[in-house]
């Protein structure tokens, strides 16, 4: 039996690069969870690209056994969770599952934008809030400063707060001290009917699917049957254990734990991120409430580079669909490139980090469209098409109104930088809501249109900046706008993979941009070859791909002129058949190339 009062389960909110994966280390290392040896920096961010890039991306659990300074040992369950918006909803996912949180300030920086995000989410989950300011052995830390900040924007006392640093290890017990004195021990009933929230699933190639739990109430036994409410399915039990960070098997998970179980399941539908996991023998009467479902907002087509590939792709995107619930797919087809899958996302990170998922852990060659948001097409008739595909459009004629996604926008900036920031949120449609101070630093609040940030709002804020800048979203409404579908044609035949939506104001400019690229990105052929941008039947920009020629002329060695007119006559026939029958290729960069819009 395991007293619950022993037991704290917490996880680590913060702001990008604030230090959560770092502490999240030196607690490991204090409960001497690994050996020196098997130790390394970022311990719990277990893919290579969370590695190379610096960032979590997949929140991980580990339980920690902790002997306090009065000589009691508790069980400690820690979830690191990412800090970037487009992982938002792992955040949320992880926060329901534990009963308090460690909220860390850079006390070099301060309180940023994320942070905001992470804190009002923890606040709408009822947890327990320590202040940890790390960092406070660089010169440029300014704690007092920082804790006026927490109570100024946040609005928690930070009276209390605990100065760290996660590099070095200073102030790591007194973290753990406040982490079982201050955070309440989990609630729940051994005796009532098991119910267990499903917090995460990921596919192991010799296990199978490996189930992430949260017991609320009763136990979990090893060969118990149990069955998924909302799915509806019933499984045995093969394997119950917790993470220390190591699998480690053990008889029975009882309440307020939090570990994995193994059943044999092989098939993604079975396990949906937020279910309830009950016994079939006595079951709950009611479900857990589970989690919000996200809702994706950016979409763009992934096709197999040779069409054998697709069988492969579906299977690709299903596993890693079952490790990341905040990603959806359904099948697509496009005449320039056969057979693929729409996909949706977070943001633009979520997409690049699921691109190179794709392509590192499948070994899949792909081409991928640009970026698009869903758009509300209003049309004549009464209907509502939600739609993100732009060459899916319906005829102008058939339309009455198009709305477009907004979102509401905060941005924290140092004040030098705010000139250049406003000009940026007015360039891309942005209207202001708010403009406050914090100290030396401004927060702004604008309301902007999605299609305007995700293509490359945050990497031209972060330059302006400095880098100094810090950006979050949540989706705020829909709003009519005066939108216009460009579509390219390369060689008069449409590409429907380039076609995109555009503010009237800016179709124009937009298109030339493409068209220019593509000059540049397309390599020349035997033919001229004419790219235009066009809205409807007008063309309102074009570029020209000249042609190879070769010099027919060159074995004439004096003579009539009209030699040399008959021979260049009969080469400009042949390039005319040319260009009627040619197929122009179009590498497969020059898609996303082409359509990475920056503004100089």
């Amino acid at each position: 039996m395991q007293d619950q009062s022993k037991i704290r389960n917490f996880s680590i909110i913060a702001h990008i690069d604030h230090g959560k994966s770092t502490l999240a280390d030196r607690l490991i290392e204090a409960c001497q969870a690994v050996s020196s040896r098997e130790m390394k920096s970022q311990y719990l961010d277990s893919m290579d690209i969370e590695r190379e890039r610096g960032i979590t991306i997949k929140s991980q659990t580990v339980n920690l056994m902790y002997k306090a300074l009065d000589g009691v040992t508790y069980s400690l369950n820690l979830i690191d969770t990412p800090g970037h918006v487009d992982f938002s909803y792992e955040v949320s996912r992880s926060l329901a599952a534990v009963e308090g949180s460690l909220l860390v300030v850079d006390a070099s920086q301060g309180v940023e934008a994320q942070t905001l995000a992470n804190v009002y989410k923890a606040i709408d989950e009822n947890h327990e809030i320590l202040p940890v300011l790390n960092k406070i052995d660089l010169p440029a830390a300014e704690p007092e400063k920082v804790k006026e900040q927490i109570e100024e924007v946040i609005g928690l006392d930070a009276s209390d707060s605990l100065y760290i640093s996660a590099k070095t290890g200073l102030g790591i017990q007194d973290v753990l001290e406040a982490i079982v004195h201050k955070l309440p021990p989990p609630k729940g009933d051994e005796n009532a009917p098991l119910k267990a929230l499903l917090i995460d699933s990921w596919y192991d190639a010799y296990l199978g699917i490996v189930i992430l739990v949260r017991i609320k109430e009763g136990v979990l036994k090893k060969y118990t049957s149990i069955k998924m409410m909302k799915a509806g399915t019933s499984h045995q039990i093969e394997q119950v254990g917790i993470f220390t960070p190591k699998m480690k098997e053990v008889d029975i998970l009882y309440p307020g734990e939090i570990g994995y179980i193994i059943t044999g399941i092989k098939t993604v539908g079975e396990t949906k991120i937020g279910d309830t996991i009950t016994t079939l023998k006595d079951p709950a009467s009611k479900a857990l409430n589970g989690f919000k479902p996200s809702v994706p907002v950016v979409f763009c087509s992934m096709f197999p580079l040779d069409n054998s590939g697709y069988t492969l792709l579906r299977e690709s995107l299903e596993k890693l669909q079952l490790n990341d619930a905040s990603f959806e797919f359904f099948p697509e087809k496009s005449m320039a490139l056969g057979q693929g899958f729409r996909c949706g996302f977070l943001g633009l990170l979520h997409m690049e980090i699921i691109e190179e998922r794709l392509e590192r852990e499948f070994n899949l060659d792909l081409i991928t469209t640009a970026p698009s948001v869903i758009y509300k097409i209003y049309q004549t008739n009464g209907t509502v098409l939600s739609l993100h595909n732009p060459a899916d459009m319906p005829e102008i004629s058939k339309i009455e109104k198009i709305e477009e996604p907004w979102v509401k926008a905060t941005i924290l900036t140092p004040d030098e930088y705010l000139g250049s920031i406003l000009t940026l949120c007015t360039e891309r449609r942005g209207i202001q809501e708010n403009l406050t101070y914090i100290g030396k630093r401004a927060m702004a609040v604008y309301k902007l249109p999605l299609s305007e940030i995700v293509f490359d709002f945050y990497d031209r804020l972060k330059s302006i900046s400095q880098g100094y800048a810090s950006f979050d979203y949540a989706m705020f409404d829909y709003e009519q706008s005066d939108l216009v579908r460009v579509g390219i044609l390369v060689n008069a035949e449409p590409v429907d993979a380039l076609a995109f939506f555009a503010h009237k104001s800016q179709a124009e400019r937009r298109g030339r941009q493409i068209c220019e690229r593509l000059k540049d990105l397309i390599p020349r052929h035997q033919f001229k070859i004419p790219i235009q941008a066009v809205i409807g039947g007008k063309v309102i920009a074009r570029e020209t791909i000249s042609a190879y020629r070769k010099d027919v002329t060159a074995k004439c060695y004096g003579g009539d002129i009209t030699r040399k007119r008959k021979l260049l006559e009969k080469q400009k026939e042949g390039k005319k058949k040319m260009r009627q029958f040619g197929r122009v290729e179009i590498p497969q960069n020059a898609f996303i190339k082409a359509l990475k819009m920056s503004d100089d």
